[in-house]
């Protein structure tokens, strides 16, 4: 077998490794959480640890509030990360336009997204207040803001080092045509920050999905994953309240999934 066989030989076992041990890993954890042998460990009874069966039976019979709620919730974390990833991108393209008065904007977005959640959160609250006379109009608002702020900070920083980190070459020969800022952003700086835009990305669903979480503790309006995760748990219905993390926690790996996919076909696009 030649040398180049068995790289490839190897890349491909690394590829399979990489997804089968996480899986059985994750396969091991249910079995010792269904039989009950996590709980004997922990030291907790089923009422506030409830095996994976139960959980999925609370889901199945509460369908319909967790669909009402995962809609509300959903909307936040869509609308918030559009609008983020739009105003990051936005924000890094003006640091690299004018870069005396453009670095400052990103240092702002730094700072914002160095204050904690349940700090932003009551402060949104309060700032929209007088939004609209509905309380989850107002609410949803607030919450949007709050994870647009989070998504803004990573888009711009990652999208900055795109737009900028070009091969000297290649801005040479555009001067060299005399191409405008316009052309060379079209034709160089966004292609090169295509990769950058997903490495974001990577950072901003897993946050936007977070802190739509968090900032639904705060929220006016009693809607959504968040929300419900605080109330049962306070009232001590666990089942309930772990039947919603299931959901948190779908919501989370099924975006980044599809993020994953929309990744491979744009840079396979942005290859060729």
């Amino acid at each position: 077998m030649s040398e180049k066989a068995l790289k490839r030989k190897k890349i491909d076992f690394n590829s399979v490794s990489s997804v089968l041990y996480p899986v059985l890993f994750g396969i091991l954890i249910f079995v010792l959480w269904e039989c009950g042998v996590l709980n004997t460990v922990l030291k907790t009874d089923t009422n506030i640890l409830p095996a994976p069966t139960r959980i999925a039976g609370i889901m199945s019979e509460n369908s319909s509030k967790i669909s009402e709620n995962l809609s509300a919730t959903m909307t936040v974390i869509i609308w918030g990360l559009i609008a983020g990833s739009f105003l990051g991108y936005m924000a890094a393209v003006f640091a690299t336009r004018f870069p005396n008065f453009g670095k400052g904007a990103l240092t702002v977005l730094s700072v914002f997204n160095a204050i904690p959640i349940v700090a932003l959160a009551p402060v949104f609250n309060n700032w929209t207040k007088d939004v609209s006379s509905e309380a989850s109009v107002r609410s949803t608002v607030a919450k949007i803001l709050v994870v647009t702020v989070v998504c803004a900070a990573s888009m711009s920083i990652n999208a900055y080092r795109g737009l900028t980190e070009l091969k000297p070459f290649s801005l040479d020969l555009m001067k060299s045509y005399a191409a405008d800022n316009m052309t060379v952003f079209k034709k160089l700086r966004f292609h090169n920050s295509i990769p950058y835009i997903f490495t974001a990305l990577k950072v901003s669903v897993p946050s936007s999905v977070i802190t739509a979480l968090v900032s639904e503790y705060f929220a006016e309006y009693r809607m959504g994953i968040g929300r419900q995760i605080r109330d049962n748990i306070s009232i001590a219905q666990y089942s309930a309240g772990w039947a919603y993390i299931a959901v948190a926690c779908l919501i989370g790996i099924l975006m980044y999934i599809i993020l994953i996919i929309f990744e491979g076909i744009f840079t396979k696009r942005h290859r060729k």
